[in-house]
This record gives C-alpha cells, sequence and structure tokens, in this order.
C-alpha cells in the first residue's frame, strides 16, 4: 500500500477508502514514537465508532496510546493477526499492521482528513 493515497487523521491515524470501508491503522511516524509495541486492544466486530474518538488501545514498552478513529461507523472487520503478535504493526504499519475495517456511516467525514504532503507537513511542526 503506498502512503501516498491514504488520508491521515491529526492523531497519527491513517484511512484507505475501499468503496463504503474504511481500513484504520497507525502510521509509520506513530509506530516509531511508541516504541516496541507489546499488546492491542482490539475493537469488537459490529462495533460503532465515532471519529475523533478512540477505537482501540496500543500498549509499548514506553506507553499506553489510545488510537483514534479518522471516520465514523460501524466495524465490519479487525486484524485478528495482531492479537499474538501485535509487533506486526512496528514492521509493517501500512500493510499488515492494519487494525480495523469499519463500514463508513459519514463518508463525508474523509474530505476532512488530510493527504500525505499535509501530514508530513504536521509531522515536521511536531518534530
Amino acid at each position: 500500500m503506498n502512503p501516498d493515497n491514504l488520508k491521515y487523521h491529526k492523531e497519527h491515524t491513517w484511512v484507505k477508502i475501499s468503496g463504503g470501508k474504511a481500513t484504520i491503522g497507525i502510521t509509520d511516524y506513530a509506530q516509531e514514537a511508541l516504541g516496541d509495541i507489546v499488546y492491542i486492544d482490539l475493537p469488537e466486530v459490529d462495533t460503532s465508532v465515532e471519529a475523533n474518538q478512540e477505537i482501540s488501545e496500543i500498549e509499548s514498552t514506553k506507553a499506553t496510546s489510545p488510537v483514534i478513529s479518522p471516520v465514523s461507523g460501524s466495524v465490519v472487520e479487525i486484524n485478528d493477526d495482531l492479537s499474538d503478535n501485535p509487533e506486526i504493526i512496528n514492521e509493517d504499519p501500512y500493510e499488515k499492521g492494519w487494525i480495523a475495517v469499519v463500514e463508513l456511516s459519514e463518508p463525508s467525514e474523509v474530505d476532512a482528513l488530510m493527504d500525505a504532503s499535509e501530514y508530513e507537513a504536521l509531522i515536521k511542526e511536531e518534530k
């Protein structure tokens, strides 16, 4: 997956839109800041999520951090591989390290998210 084709939330999550569904994960910048990820509390399928609200929580050797959903909808799929191997997020945050797939309830929310160049500018500001 090309990170340039994704949309980004200011809380360092990404979303890939495919039809009416959004695959959600954390950015490379976020996983690097967290360090070695040791656990992820995955959302349950059929859970409703709201944009700008916590969808899951990640524990690393440094901290426990919420994962903020960039969009609203209902969780239709989770990445079960992360239950036993949360470090996949460190190794491949944009492909194998996705967290959940959400059926969009408000597709227009995607328009408010950043593209790759806007996200890069945000990271530079934060550093």
